[in-house]
């Protein structure tokens, strides 16, 4: 098989594509890609336990780790140990991760466009529900 038929090589091409444009323009806020995903899961929820950012995101739990202690740092999350449960831990947006939403959503909304403007609408619907079955996510 050619590489160039290889439906591996063909998304792990186009990820990287996405991805580099992605880093680029959330740059300017002093986040990841992957770190906008855990705050799309705080702004959507408030707060929840890494356990759950993770299943969401489907991570491992040891890799959700370092990315929360990675934002921690640059204060966009906090981490609560529960005093009943010492194991239990709760994350939440602290203000400055609060403060981000409506910049980051248009500027991914922005790369969104840009990617997609390759396309038209009826192929980027097709892409976007072809790409969900592939990663087994329901619409």
């Amino acid at each position: 098989m050619q590489l160039e038929e290889c439906v591996n090589y063909l998304l792990t091409t186009a990820q990287h594509s996405v991805f580099l444009r992605m880093t680029e323009k959330l740059s300017v806020y002093d986040i990841t890609p992957i770190q906008y995903a855990v705050l799309y899961c705080l702004w959507e929820n408030d707060k929840g336990s890494p356990k759950e950012i993770a299943e969401r995101l489907k991570l491992e739990n040891s890799t959700i780790s370092g990315i929360l202690e990675r934002m921690e740092k640059k204060d966009l999350i906090e981490r609560n140990i529960s005093k009943e449960d010492r194991r239990f831990i709760q994350v939440q947006l602290t203000e400055k991760g609060k403060e981000l939403e409506d910049a980051v959503l248009n500027a991914v909304e922005e790369v969104n466009s840009e990617v997609m403007a390759k396309f038209t609408d009826e192929e980027s619907s097709v892409l976007k529900t072809h790409l969900r079955a592939l990663a087994g996510i329901e619409s």
